[in-house]
């Protein structure tokens, strides 16, 4: 009981001390990126990291602010796509979305990038207790040594434990070639 307690502390503190990219430039980061990396601490996860492939994405600006977020992930069925619209928020790097699948809204926040090579995002959402994650997304589904490691201490910094931080292999076949 002390322990869940102490990591519910550690959860909050840790959400609180996520900070968006200073001078988020969403047009720069615009474009298709590869999520090569995951921390996520929610138990109901852990007897699916076995099947947790890299998976595209594009990220299209609209005039609003806002952005449409399309995500390719392999799933037993196939190839899936997904649609998700971020909302602007008033700190530039952080969006609100609504979880279809957790019936919930959940934050967004773009915490490190260069635009050109990788990009960090926390994804914060509070179900029947506070859940973290974090992605690394590449333009490449291959990073450099230093970037996978700078994601691994950014969790570990975050109080992910080892086990909970993954770099999946690449999906075959998804997206489709089509999808440029």
């Amino acid at each position: 009981m002390k322990i869940t307690i102490f990591l519910l502390m550690l959860l909050k503190e840790v959400h609180a001390n996520v900070q968006p990219q200073k001078n988020f430039d969403l047009q720069r980061f615009a474009g298709r990126w590869y999520r090569v990396g995951l921390a996520y601490d929610s138990p109901g996860f852990v007897p699916h990291r076995s099947k947790v492939t890299i998976s595209m994405g594009t990220v299209e600006p609209q005039d609003n602010g806002n952005v449409n977020m399309t995500m390719w992930s392999l799933t037993s069925s196939g190839c899936k796509q997904k649609i998700y619209i971020y909302e602007k928020t008033s700190v530039s790097g952080v969006f609100n979305y609504y979880s279809t699948r957790h019936r919930r809204m959940k934050d967004v926040t773009v915490v490190d990038t260069n635009y050109s090579e990788y990009a960090m995002v926390v994804k914060h959402k509070k179900m029947n207790k506070e859940y973290t994650q974090v992605s690394l997304y590449g333009r490449a589904k291959k990073l450099r040594a230093d970037l996978m490691e700078k994601f691994r201490a950014y969790a570990t910094a975050l109080g992910f434990c080892k086990e909970s931080i993954l770099t999946p292999p690449a999906a075959r076949n998804c997206p489709p070639k089509e999808v440029k």
